[in-house]
């Protein structure tokens, strides 16, 4: 009982992947569905087992894929976003009284007029944002990759709702910044292209125009390179990316991400008396980076940069950063996290952590912050339980290249999924939502009924349409059938597989256990006991490093239409 997609390089090159297999399907009635009643995720990392003391927080301050942060503050509010890439709805906000608990509170791009990943493959879509509040508006800007290039929304609330987008079509590049100056002048930095012909592989530049903020237009003659590659050229930085301008204590700062966001990767600064002349980088750079320390320590945080910065009522100026907690020494699979450290200042140059210190994962708190905990925490080990008993989907569930919710609906306390022909594996729209890994050592589970023959319905985790596990039940004719399909980069298989004795209303407990490399699987018949379908799989084709791209594994649940007999 074997199914092969062959995933050719050819077929991810051109965006076709999973497209070019005929499917025969059985007719399926319109009202064929698959219920879910219940979802649950529960995490249990060691280093978040200790209890904090008091003047302590955890860090990661947003555990799992919830990369490229960007913070800013209204009042005594802290408000982040994330980058989303091709899951909707997009630009996850967060919000925070205190700087380290934050809680989801919605998204910026929650309508197809406002973003299009339709046929995108899963690292493309929305690349870094930033976020601002100037003068009773917040402002997001960010990049859609291969389908618009750069635009910014507003809102008063940001909660939403956000407006349609602004197009920037003079901007060539990605991860734009917005810097309102306090002389009422508006600029937008971004990385882009380097004059010329680039030198070396990852040879960029950071640039800088003035916008115009009653005609909301780039002014088409205003931009310029103010950092040609990085902080020395001769050396052959690559990567200089993700731009933040500030002034602080009339000097103007800029803010970058170089060395790629993998295990190179760092925060440099540069800084200027006028955005007319030319920015000087600091001597001490990077200010930020793990990237020189032992890989063999115990509970490596790794790959730390892309940082944004923020300062408190008190004074305080703190961080906001990408960074990743590894296993065996440079795997992960929850994706480039949210950290925070404290920002410390030597004449007049700014510096997150000292070369050769690590990142902790228990700093002291930010100082005149009271506490403020969250009802559905971000970090630590924590249960997650969503019953499915409100009118809307909660705000930690993604989809996938979707905003049209047809295929879905909550009803009677069940999530109710009617599936489509698209598989995880393909670029077809798929019926499939889902949720964060934000720990090492995980549990995900459900428990499901099929209306119908002709389909099949489960749990997933997915790190891409190549990589990925699919624990699903299937109704035909020959009866029901519990199967685990892999997909490792080369093609889809169905690595395992059981006939059930059920009846078609049985519910069917589905179960994934992760622990760092290693990943199981579980169904239950009785309510009570769970049973395990095959031994322990290779969880690190779930990890970046294995699969690429840019995303964490989400833990979700999917449902699709399949041959009736196979």
């Amino acid at each position: 009982m074997r199914i092969r997609i062959v995933l050719t390089f050819i077929l991810l090159a051109t965006g076709l992947l999973g497209c070019t297999e005929q499917r025969a399907t059985v007719a399926v009635p319109q009202t064929a569905q698959a219920s879910f009643s219940w979802f649950e995720y529960q995490g249990s990392d060691p280093v978040f087992a200790e209890p904090l003391a008091p003047d302590q927080y955890q860090n990661p301050v947003v555990a799992g894929f919830f990369p490229d942060p960007s913070i800013t503050r209204r009042g005594d509010d802290y408000y982040m976003a994330v980058s989303s890439f091709t899951y909707t709805p997009g630009v996850p906000i967060l919000h925070s009284r205190d700087l380290v608990n934050w809680q989801l509170i919605g998204h910026a791009l929650t309508r197809e007029s406002q973003l299009d990943v339709s046929g995108a493959r899963g690292s493309r879509g929305i690349f870094a944002p930033t976020l601002r509040y100037h003068d009773g508006v917040f402002y997001m800007i960010t990049t859609l990759i291969d389908n618009g290039g750069n635009f910014f929304v507003t809102a008063t609330d940001p909660a939403g709702p956000w407006s349609d987008p602004v197009w920037l079509p003079e901007l060539d590049g990605i991860d734009p910044d917005i810097f309102f100056d306090d002389d009422g002048r508006v600029y937008i930095a971004h990385n882009g292209p380097p004059p010329g012909e680039p030198l070396y592989e990852g040879h960029r530049a950071i640039w800088l125009w003035e916008f115009d903020p009653k005609l909301q237009k780039v002014k088409a003659s205003s931009g310029r390179i103010i950092v040609n590659g990085g902080v020395d050229l001769s050396k052959q930085p690559i990567w200089i990316e993700a731009p933040h301008l500030y002034k602080i204590n009339d000097w103007y700062y800029l803010l970058c991400a170089e060395g790629g966001t993998a295990d190179e990767h760092s925060e440099v600064v540069f800084r200027t008396r006028s955005l007319d002349q030319a920015f000087e980088p600091y001597e001490g750079n990077p200010i930020l980076t793990q990237r020189d320390l032992d890989p063999s320590r115990p509970d490596p945080i790794t790959t730390a940069g892309h940082a944004d910065i923020v300062q408190t009522p008190d004074g305080e100026w703190w961080a906001i950063f990408l960074a990743t907690r590894a296993y065996d020494q440079r795997f992960y699979n929850t994706g480039r996290e949210a950290f925070l450290l404290p920002v410390s200042w030597q004449d007049d140059w700014p510096t997150i952590l000292p070369a050769g210190e690590t990142v902790t994962y228990r700093p002291v708190r930010p100082a005149g912050l009271d506490n403020h905990p969250v009802l559905e925490p971000l970090t630590g080990n924590f249960t997650w339980r969503d019953e499915f008993n409100q009118p809307a989907l909660n705000f930690h569930w993604s989809l996938l290249r979707d905003f049209a919710r047809q295929w879905l609906k909550i009803a009677n306390d069940k999530l109710q999924v009617q599936p489509q022909a698209g598989r995880l594996s393909s670029l077809e729209p798929v019926s499939f939502i889902g949720r964060r890994q934000q720990h090492m050592h995980y549990r995900a589970s459900t428990a499901l009924t099929l209306s119908a023959s002709g389909l099949s319905a489960g749990i997933t985790a997915l790190q891409s349409e190549a990589y990925h596990y699919y624990l699903g039940v299937r109704r035909s004719s020959n009866g029901t059938t519990i199967f685990l399909e892999q997909a490792d980069g080369e093609g889809v298989d169905i690595i395992a597989s059981e006939q059930l004795s059920v009846s078609g209303d049985t519910e069917i407990g589905l179960a994934i256990e992760g622990d760092k490399d290693k990943v199981r699987f579980f169904y239950q018949l009785d309510g009570e006991t769970w049973l395990p379908l095959g031994g322990s799989f290779d969880g690190k084709l779930l990890s970046t490093q294995v699969a690429g791209g840019f995303v964490g594994t989400m833990l979700g649940l999917h449902s699709r239409l399949e041959k009736q007999d196979i």
